[in-house]
């Protein structure tokens, strides 16, 4: 028998989470904070009616901006782009998500589940021949052992991680820093598709909402956080990849990452969290599964097609 106020209470948090997610920019541990604290229905009801000063001069904004958001325009938004909102109280929600510092407000998938094993690979946007076939083989062999792959979607290492996996009939999941309809960067328009079709997009704004550069960073704490395990494969000294590796030790996720030539400057981010002992030198898959495979007993949970 269905608990019908339970459930009342639900559709309440889903919504009201949902006009945060609207209007907040992903990654703010303090919204973290004061989500955990107050519940997603206290908090709008405070923003909107007060007293919340916790913001200061950016209340009055947050509050106009709540105040004029309609659900119903939301749930059309995600509705024509064919995607799906899911919140931490969904039944199929990434558990491995709620290590995180910063957990997501909610995210908004377009594409098949989530499966329990999958592994982040990641690097740099200017591979070279080398690293681009690494990243492909290393991806396909995961795939051949029927691990999904998770990346960011973008050109380079991302790509080719991607590619690797479909050309082995994987799946995929490519965890954006725009919304889902947007399709950025433009050139990988086919990949999008193809990731829809073997995997999915995966997004903490709304899915017209453009890329900003301060959310590549952001979202790399969701693919660290949504795999059992990061592997970097070429990536320069200061490379946004090596945020991905720090968010993945973060929350005790092993991290990997493939040595090059001492010569190449695109491997020197790898050489460095080598050298920082913050990843373990891996050549092959084998090698990334015999240290994966000790904590590949930990729950990653599922993104499901038909649940919210």
């Amino acid at each position: 028998m269905i608990d019908m106020e339970n459930q009342i209470n639900d559709d309440l948090e889903i919504q009201a989470r949902l006009k945060l997610f609207s209007v907040i920019e992903p990654g703010s541990i303090s919204w973290s904070v004061e989500l955990k604290r107050y519940g997603a229905v206290e908090l709008v009801e405070r923003i909107i009616h007060g007293p919340y000063e916790k913001l200061g001069r950016e209340s009055e904004g947050y509050r106009q901006l709540l105040r004029d958001t309609s659900i119903q325009k939301l749930w059309e938004e995600i509705e024509i782009a064919e995607a799906r909102f899911i919140t931490p109280n969904s039944k199929h929600w990434p558990t491995s998500l709620n290590d995180l510092r910063n957990p997501p407000i909610g995210l908004i998938i377009k594409g098949a589940n989530l499966p329990a094993q999958s592994i982040s690979i990641v690097g740099t946007r200017k591979p070279t021949l080398y690293g681009a076939r690494v990243a492909s083989e290393f991806a396909s062999g995961f795939a051949d052992r029927n691990w999904a792959v998770i990346s960011g979607g973008a050109y380079g290492i991302d790509t080719h991680a991607h590619r690797g996996c479909l050309a082995a009939e994987g799946s995929t999941f490519a965890v954006l820093a725009s919304g889902v309809s947007v399709n950025y960067p433009a050139g990988n328009n086919k990949l999008f598709s193809e990731l829809q079709e073997n995997g999915a997009l995966i997004s903490e704004v709304m899915p017209s909402v453009g890329a900003r550069a301060e959310r590549f960073l952001t979202r790399n704490r969701l693919i660290a956080a949504l795999s059992k395990a990061t592997i970097v494969i070429e990536a320069a000294f200061r490379s946004g990849s090596l945020r991905t590796a720090r968010d993945a030790a973060e929350i005790m996720r092993p991290v990997m990452a493939v040595p090059g030539p001492i010569t190449s400057p695109t491997s020197d981010g790898c050489h460095r969290l080598i050298g920082e002992r913050l990843a373990e030198i891996v050549t092959s898959v084998p090698d990334a599964l015999e240290l994966i495979l000790p904590i590949s007993g930990q729950k990653t949970g599922t993104l499901s097609g038909d649940d919210t």
